[in-house]
């Protein structure tokens, strides 16, 4: 049976990305900078419109799982794709990066493989548009308990909690990861998935988290504060361990009443898209080799870095090489 140092859990979706300006996203009536949930018909039309497609394997939770893995983590990911040209396109890629997919592509139903139409602006700020198709069916059925059950650390994408189905996966996954004696964490995803599953999310952290990871917007949207010490205070009485990140203002994270603010070093973006998806897995990937919160908030650090500096939303260069210069492997 295998021992993996991280799974997750979360869409699996093909990221086609294609670069625009504003006046373009106004055009198509695309609101600039958040994700949006799109029907097929818009997908279509979306996809139709761009120039230059790069078409990769995505989802926030499988990004992170991704870079994680690029590190040397021995990873799995847990999702569904339907059997057609863009889940098997998906399913072999996340294979061919050294990630075990768990779940064999889908071959019965109506809804197709997962996409995100993702328009990149000038100054790097990402608009995405999700059709969420077969990846939004995951269920409880789809987590294996024996993976579950060997993984030392997990981690959920809080996007799946607009389903039913999605929750009760997470709650299957948090009890065979816990009974095996590892830890799990979640993605809060984004501030209007929140809104949306506020209750739910914060039963979710106070009775299975060990931790939680999010940036400023999504930990205050919890709590519904502007004000980011209050949120961080609140939720980190409910979860052992909350990591906060601030964009270029760096990141917090609260380990019980501890405090640690961890300084970043600010860049002018190409592409903002992933920032958040590889400061968790280098995060995670210090947290399952044993390092302290600073130092697995520094490789983060670093690994946002190296994603924002390019198009797409997984590292391209040795990111392994780019710690060993830092000092920190």
């Amino acid at each position: 049976m295998t021992t993996y140092q991280l799974v997750g859990i979360g869409n699996a979706i093909v990221d086609v990305i294609s670069q625009a300006d504003d006046s373009f996203l106004d055009h198509m009536g695309i609101e600039k900078s958040i994700m949006q949930l799109v029907e097929r018909d818009r997908a279509e039309l979306l996809y139709g419109a761009m120039t230059n497609r790069l078409q990769t394997p995505g989802g926030s939770v499988a990004n992170t799982i991704a870079g994680a893995g690029a590190l040397g983590l021995k990873t799995a990911f847990i999702g569904r794709v339907r059997d057609d040209a863009l889940g098997r396109f998906y399913a072999e890629a996340m294979t061919d990066q050294g990630v075990d997919f768990v779940n064999p592509p889908v071959a019965e139903g109506d809804l197709p493989t997962s996409r995100s139409m993702i328009f990149v602006s000038p100054d790097g700020e990402r608009s995405m548009n999700t059709y969420l198709g077969i990846s939004s069916e995951l269920s409880s059925d789809d987590v294996p308990a024996e993976v579950a059950g060997q993984a030392q650390l997990m981690f959920l994408e809080g996007y799946l909690f607009d389903k039913d189905k999605g929750k009760e996966a997470f709650l299957q996954a948090a009890q065979d990861c816990h009974k095996g004696g590892g830890k799990i964490g979640i993605a809060i995803s984004d501030p209007f998935c929140v809104d949306r599953h506020r209750s739910d999310f914060l039963s979710l952290i106070e009775h299975q988290m060990d931790f939680v990871i999010g940036n400023e917007a999504e930990i205050q949207s919890l709590f519904q504060t502007d004000h980011l010490d209050d949120a961080l205070m609140m939720t980190a009485a409910l979860c052992p361990l909350v990591v906060c990140t601030r964009s270029g203002d760096g990141v917090t994270v609260m380990e019980g009443t501890v405090r640690t603010d961890i300084p970043v070093e600010k860049i002018t973006p190409v592409d903002a898209t992933g920032a958040g998806d590889q400061f968790a897995a280098g995060f995670l990937y210090g947290l399952a080799t044993g390092r302290d919160l600073e130092t697995c908030a520094r490789i983060g650090n670093i690994c946002a870095r190296e994603v924002i500096s390019h198009i797409g939303p997984r590292p391209e260069a040795d990111v392994s090489a780019l710690l060993k210069d830092a000092g920190l492997l």
